[in-house]
């Protein structure tokens, strides 16, 4: 199994295909497992590198570690390891807080991110009020919280087997509510000369980050485009695929043409 030895701990990674970098990076619903529906579509013209993020899947770490505080860090080791100039990045919902951070950190390695279903981990004072008011409130159930209501109802097989990819990984220690409200994110001055290209999409029924909180974030990143998918909830990449990459795929033959 291929495993990095990055940042202190053992990353797991896989890589499939050939050409520019794309790199998948999860919420904390899933792991590498997740992006099996695009994969197989975009390793065709692209490298993609799938990760467990530390404490997911089979990315161990101790209880004293550092957590989700470590993740753009541990990415950047990874393009190191894997001998990785630039890469374009996609991340869903947690996932998008790797995406963004690094982006910030190490800019000149990101050629473009994609933000599905997520706020990026902004610490801007009306995502946040946006999210303390729903944030209890919301399922306790992963599944039941990431997937839209018609999905899981006419897609049993497939909800069933997103709860199976969620549950192959210990329980994270911080908690949904944690992470949702948590003000460890990048500020919006620090967003203010950011230029990286970026794309942003939601699905039009995401309970977790709706619309709303997508387009608030659209207006703290200079040139975000936002595209909203109907009848799709918290995890577009998943319940609508085809949608989701091609736009993922036209945002990069943009990207790659600049």
């Amino acid at each position: 199994m291929p495993f990095a030895p990055v940042n202190g701990i053992r990353l797991y990674y896989e890589s499939h295909g050939d050409g520019e970098t794309l790199v998948f990076l999860h919420g904390r619903g899933g792991n590498h497992m997740s992006w099996w529906q695009q994969v197989p579509f975009f390793q065709k013209k692209y490298r993609c590198v799938t990760i467990d993020h530390r404490e997911f899947g089979m990315s161990l770490e101790g209880q004293d570690g550092p957590g989700r505080a470590a993740f753009a860090e541990d990415l950047r080791q990874l393009l190191d390891y894997l001998q990785i100039e630039k890469a374009c990045l996609v991340g869903q919902s947690m996932g998008g807080g790797t995406a963004l951070e690094a982006a910030l950190r190490f800019p000149g390695r990101v050629l473009g991110i994609v933000l599905a279903d997520t706020s990026g981990g902004i610490r801007a004072d009306d995502i946040l009020t946006e999210f303390r008011s729903r944030a209890r409130s919301l399922p306790q159930d992963a599944s039941v919280r990431a997937l839209s209501e018609a999905f899981r109802k006419n897609e049993p097989e497939k909800a069933f087997l997103y709860a199976e990819i969620g549950r192959l990984g210990a329980p994270v220690r911080e908690t949904f509510e944690e992470y949702l409200t948590s003000e460890n994110g990048p500020s919006p001055h620090d967003l203010i000369d950011f230029d990286i290209p970026t794309l942003i999409i939601v699905g039009s029924d995401d309970v977790v980050v709706t619309p709303k909180v997508a387009d608030m974030v659209r207006q703290y990143i200079k040139g975000a485009r936002l595209q909203v998918v109907h009848g799709a909830g918290h995890s577009v990449y998943f319940e609508k695929p085809d949608e989701f990459n091609r736009l993922v795929a036209d945002f990069l033959g943009g990207v790659r043409n600049q």
